[in-house]
């Protein structure tokens, strides 16, 4: 299955290569004390959301590994 930041942050989470991605670009974003509310959403809404903690770089960064990964 192809991941991008239209994937679900939980899915994102619950993988541990596409979680690796996740954690070099956003340290610590698993740990949040909102995450639980954030996992139903993509990576993309969530970040509108995040009071910038998730900024622009980091999405177009976290995008062009996603979309590199092959299952």
């Amino acid at each position: 299955m192809p991941y991008s930041i239209e994937t679900k942050v939980g899915e994102l989470l619950d993988n541990s290569k596409t979680n690796q991605i996740i954690e070099k670009h956003i340290p610590g974003l698993n740990k949040h004390p909102q995450i639980a509310m954030a996992r139903g959403f993509a990576l993309v809404t969530a970040a509108k959301y995040s009071g910038g903690l998730i900024s622009k770089k980091a999405l177009e960064d976290i995008d062009s590994e996603l979309r590199a990964l092959v299952d």
